[in-house]
């Protein structure tokens, strides 16, 4: 007999800009069965204290980069990076092999009626698109992320804004979406429009291949 490989989970790709809640409409996306690969929760990881990504970083970067408990010191490198072009490929040539290879592994692991695949630079990268089924972007007005990013972080304005300068921008994520949520209204609103999603998603996914 013939044992053919099993085909990937029905997976969604959600994205958003910064401040948009992304991580809002994905935790609400569990609670009704999906499974959640997040790229960021991944970066995290691997930048943790003994995470696979840091031995690689602390050669490339030095010491200067590394907090004292031996995890990745996220504000020195976020100035180190925003400031050299050079230097955010360098790190992103260490950091984003290591998160499709382990998102991969995590989408094919999963046991959710489908799967939420979230990526803050789905949009900018061709290779994330590719492997999913719908792409699902979490929009609001670029007023409303700047002030969610301030009241939660406490980045300057200016900060924020080249943040945003360097994402896709609101016209080309939507431009690329198949399905949008209007995140501007109140948390009711993103309760409804996810449901309704869930619904469309878990029906898709149901479907036979072919």
């Amino acid at each position: 007999m013939v044992h053919t490989p099993p085909s990937r989970p029905f997976t969604v790709g959600l994205t958003g800009g910064i401040g948009s809640g992304k991580s809002a409409a994905a935790d609400l996306f569990v609670t009704h069965g999906a499974s959640l690969v997040d790229t960021d929760a991944i970066a995290h990881a691997l930048t943790a204290a003994g995470g696979a990504a840091m031995p690689a970083i602390r050669t490339q970067f030095g010491d200067a980069i590394i907090a004292a408990d031996g995890s990745l010191d996220r504000a020195a490198m976020r100035a180190h990076v925003f400031a050299r072009d050079e230097a955010r490929q360098q790190l992103e040539a260490i950091l984003h092999p290591m998160i499709r290879d382990e998102s991969a592994r995590q989408c094919a692991a999963a046991r959710g009626s489908y799967v939420i695949l979230a990526v803050p630079l789905l949009i900018e990268s061709g290779s994330y698109r590719s492997r999913c089924d719908r792409i699902c972007v979490v929009d609001c007005p670029p007023e409303l992320q700047v002030a969610r990013v301030r009241s939660r972080s406490g980045l300057e304005e200016a900060q924020i804004r080249t943040i945003m300068a360097a994402q896709a921008s609101r016209g080309q994520r939507l431009a690329a979406a198949d399905d949008i949520i209007d995140n501007s209204g109140s948390l009711e609103h993103l309760r409804l429009q996810v449901a309704a999603l869930h619904a469309r998603y878990a029906s898709l996914a149901a479907r036979p291949p072919g």
